[in-house]
């Protein structure tokens, strides 16, 4: 019995399973949609579909730089004691050489790179099967070029830090700055590289929400709105240094700030760099954890 695409597309939505396996199922079993339900609820794989729904909110994060060019990927679970397994962080490191190689352009294209005649879906799912927990690539990011990574407290977060200009990454020292950089973004949690970018309505609904606040305190609330607007734009400049990486306290030393401490190491190795991106990404960031109540779950099995 022939079947098609939308055959193994509908055999994907009933079970959860990956798209090869769901094109093999129908194989072995003829184009026969029942049969191949079985055949994969025989395999195990059909289970991961009932573990689909559940939150993955452990995981690590795996940054790494090769040749240039650098990777950060997230990689989710269920719980720490399985995020914290060598298997979960060997297939996160893979997967991140994986995004480093093929320089998939979306999650979609990611899980269907192959190496070694396996998909990147299947790889995930063959670790399934092994610890029976619901496990999601969630995010990747890769930059090429001069490329410095940070790896904060065995995965839980993960830094790149681009420099352009003459950043030489054969020099020690240039990747001691980079690596110094990184640590500044790991710990300090900056949202932007500098003012400018800063998106016009994030910067216009802070100033909304200034201005509000004032309003509502009762020695403020009277004064001139020029005045008002001008002690905005004073705490503006906070904002500036508290959300944006060049602007912020540099943590090493409090006398400079980010982007004066890479101008002046930078100018003592004879060089001129400069910050041109970055990313961070922190395990389980977003999303919302359940929280279980294990006596209420004891008492409903009992009942």
């Amino acid at each position: 019995m022939a079947f098609t695409a939308k055959d193994v597309q509908a055999l994907r939505e009933k079970t959860g399973c990956g798209m090869m396996d769901c094109k093999k199922a129908l194989t072995e079993c003829n184009g026969d949609m029942d049969a191949a339900v079985d055949f994969l609820r025989e395999k195990g794989l059909a289970s991961q579909a009932k573990k689909a729904g559940r939150i993955a909110a452990e995981g690590t994060v795996c940054a790494i730089v090769e040749d240039n060019i650098g990777v950060a990927v997230e990689l989710n679970a269920e719980t720490d004691f399985v995020a914290n397994g060598e298997e979960f962080k060997a297939l996160a490191l893979k997967v991140a050489k994986i995004v480093a190689k093929e320089n998939p352009a979306d999650l979609d294209a990611l899980l269907k790179c192959t190496e070694n005649g396996q998909t990147v879906e299947e790889m995930v799912q063959e670790l399934f099967l092994k610890i029976r927990e619901n496990i999601k690539i969630r995010r990747f990011v890769r930059f090429e070029g001069n490329v410095v990574s940070y790896v904060h407290a065995g995965g839980k977060i993960g830094v790149l830090v681009k420099f352009d200009g003459d950043f030489d990454m054969a020099n020690d020292e240039c990747v001691a700055v980079g690596k110094n950089v990184a640590m500044q973004i790991a710990a300090m949690n900056p949202s932007y590289l500098d003012e400018a970018s800063v998106p016009a309505e994030v910067l216009d609904k802070e100033k909304e929400i200034l201005i509000a606040q004032m309003k509502e305190d009762p020695k403020m609330a009277n004064k001139p709105d020029a005045v008002l607007a001008k002690i905005v734009e004073g705490k503006v400049g906070k904002y500036y240094k508290e959300n944006c990486l060049v602007e912020q306290q540099y943590v090493i030393d409090n006398t400079l700030t980010v982007g004066k401490y890479v101008d002046t190491t930078a100018k003592q190795l004879g060089k001129s760099f400069k910050i041109a991106e970055f990313v961070r990404f922190e395990k389980g960031e977003g999303i919302e954890k359940r929280v279980d109540d294990f006596a209420a779950e004891v008492a409903s099995m009992v009942k």
